[in-house]
């Protein structure tokens, strides 16, 4: 009996709570003041409920310093976010950006508020105290997140300058800042019911391994889950490579859980508006066109491929991003509706990709 359970396929409903699938819903609350009505079998449905009845466990959320371009991705704003989640029973990931703008792969920006502290402690301190201050005014509201990346794609230096993208890492400054960020989470974590997990997160497949050698080197060594950024547009590496390359990491960090926190795929070549998608021809993968059907296959394959190398997850980047009435600084509209969950075609009717978080995957071999 034993070997025919191991052969079972399993679903992430009925998994391992070690097992996370899920979305970044970080524009929800944005698209919900826009008017967005997502709808399923043309029944209008919140976007949170969606999510939950589809199989996502783990919801995403995003937070700025002090982003006064926009009202959202603040801390009242997380708040609601999370509040929205946990009132579904589903886990929060919040991702701290640790800059007043997007911070990514290719750019960490300095909030303007520390710009100016040019001694490394002081400026360690005060990454401390931000993290530790939010975590716990989320904790006396019981909003503490289930787990936390100290970083958005932290590739380059933390708390950089826009001119930094060529320069080396510093390891001496960064690992004091890293490790200064995720003691901030384990002290606020300490005082709370929920101990929530700690993430750092890399983009693209390729760059996790040498940074993390890296890392690891300069005493960076008190994380909990290696996020991965794996998009077709910017990423050398096939499904089958990121596999690989997962196995290696659960092999060379055994203590850490490793997942895929962001990824996107198109589902069309259409566009809904006026403002330029982030994701065109140059993000297709050999054997998923731009369909429904090829961005469903996509997510699992990808997620079966995580999975059967030792990932415990995938979550999915703003499927919930759909163009509205309402302008940014962008434009009008979405840069990403041809990648999100929801037909334009058909007054933001569901797409079948979302049900790669429910799908019956085969379990990894012992």
């Amino acid at each position: 009996m034993a070997a025919i359970a191991a052969l079972m396929a399993f679903s992430p409903q009925a998994g391992s709570a070690e097992r996370y699938f899920g979305a970044d819903l970080s524009f929800a609350n944005e698209m919900d003041d826009c008017g967005a009505v997502y709808r399923e079998g043309g029944v209008p449905k919140d976007v949170y409920q969606i999510f939950k009845d589809h199989g996502a466990n783990l919801i995403r959320i995003r937070i700025w310093n002090d982003a006064r371009w926009t009202d959202y991705s603040n801390l009242a704003d997380v708040e609601k976010s999370i509040a929205r989640a946990r009132a579904l029973g589903m886990k929060v990931l919040l991702d701290f950006h640790y800059s007043d703008d997007w911070a990514d792969g290719g750019k960490q920006v300095i909030p303007s508020a520390w710009a100016d502290i040019k001694d490394e402690s002081a400026l360690a301190d005060a990454l401390y105290r931000y993290t530790f201050d939010t975590l716990t005014a989320l904790d006396r509201k019981g909003l503490m997140p289930d787990m936390v990346q100290t970083g958005n794609e932290i590739n380059q230096e933390l708390l950089g300058h826009a001119d930094w993208k060529d320069r080396p890492i510093n390891w001496e400054r960064n690992a004091r800042l890293l490790n200064a960020a995720m003691k901030a989470v384990h002290d606020a974590g300490a005082a709370s019911t929920i101990k929530p997990k700690v993430m750092l997160h890399i983009a693209q497949p390729e760059n996790v391994e040498p940074w993390f050698q890296a890392a690891t080197a300069a005493g960076v060594t008190d994380f909990d889950v290696i996020g991965i950024s794996y998009y077709a547009k910017w990423s050398k590496e096939t499904i089958s490579d990121l596999g690989a390359t997962i196995k290696r990491l659960t092999r060379a960090y055994p203590r850490a859980e490793v997942m895929v926190v962001e990824t996107g795929y198109v589902w069309t070549r259409d566009w809904a508006d006026n403002l330029n998608n982030v994701l065109g021809d140059d993000s297709l993968a050999l054997g998923y066109p731009p369909t429904p059907e090829g961005q469903a296959n996509f997510l699992v394959d990808l997620s079966q491929s995580v999975i059967s190398n030792g990932g415990v997850g995938v979550i999915y980047w703003a499927p919930d991003w759909v163009s509205t009435r309402c302008t940014t600084r962008w434009g009008r509209g979405s840069a990403w509706e041809n990648a999100i969950f929801f037909d334009f075609h058909r007054r933001d009717e569901l797409l079948p990709g979302i049900n790669f978080m429910n799908h019956a995957y085969a379990p990894p071999p012992n």
